[in-house]
């Protein structure tokens, strides 16, 4: 992974959207809501990631990579 990789890739990138929204207007119930939101997207990409890892592992096994 390139240092570049961690930032936006595009302008429209959807993290640094939903990043720069305004939380004041949210209440008590609808801010938990949004955690819970937030913890399963974290939850299916660190899956994703952990998958992408292995296959590139495997990958790398089968071709003698880096």
């Amino acid at each position: 992974m390139e240092a570049d990789d961690t930032g936006p890739r595009r302008s429209d990138d959807p993290v640094a959207r939903l990043a720069a929204q305004d939380l004041d207007p949210l209440s008590v119930a609808e801010l938990d809501a949004r955690i819970a939101r937030l913890e399963a997207e974290i939850a299916r990409t660190r899956l994703k990631r952990e998958k992408a890892a292995a296959f590139r592992a495997a990958a790398d096994n089968l071709f003698g990579g880096r």
